[in-house]
């Protein structure tokens, strides 16, 4: 049984930037369930830095790293994990593609 108030762990990315990613029935996502095969917009919350291709989602703008990011279309997350050099560490709701880091 899926619990609906467990978070995925924090993403990690190769350069350190962090952010949380969720989607279930609490957050900010599409669809607004727990359990989904695919999400087509999921919840960012309190990036480690200000990152431009977030902040049309922004709820606070003048504190970015303080702020959540609701309904952030999957493939927007995605582009911020690639552009941070894939994830070392952490967990994406299904729909965003989880890019792992290149162990050059």
């Amino acid at each position: 049984m899926i619990n609906e108030y467990s978070l995925n762990q924090q993403v990690v990315c190769a350069d350190g930037f962090t952010m949380s990613v969720q989607a279930n029935a609490n957050a900010y996502c599409s669809p607004r369930i727990t359990g989904a095969s695919t999400y087509t917009e999921v919840e960012v919350g309190f990036p480690t830095a200000k990152e431009e291709l977030l902040m049309d989602w922004c709820e606070e703008p003048r504190d970015p790293t303080g702020s959540v990011y609701g309904f952030v279309p999957a493939q927007v997350v995605t582009n911020v994990i690639a552009k941070h050099g894939g994830m070392v560490e952490g967990d994406v709701p299904a729909g965003v593609a989880p890019i792992r880091a290149s162990s050059r």
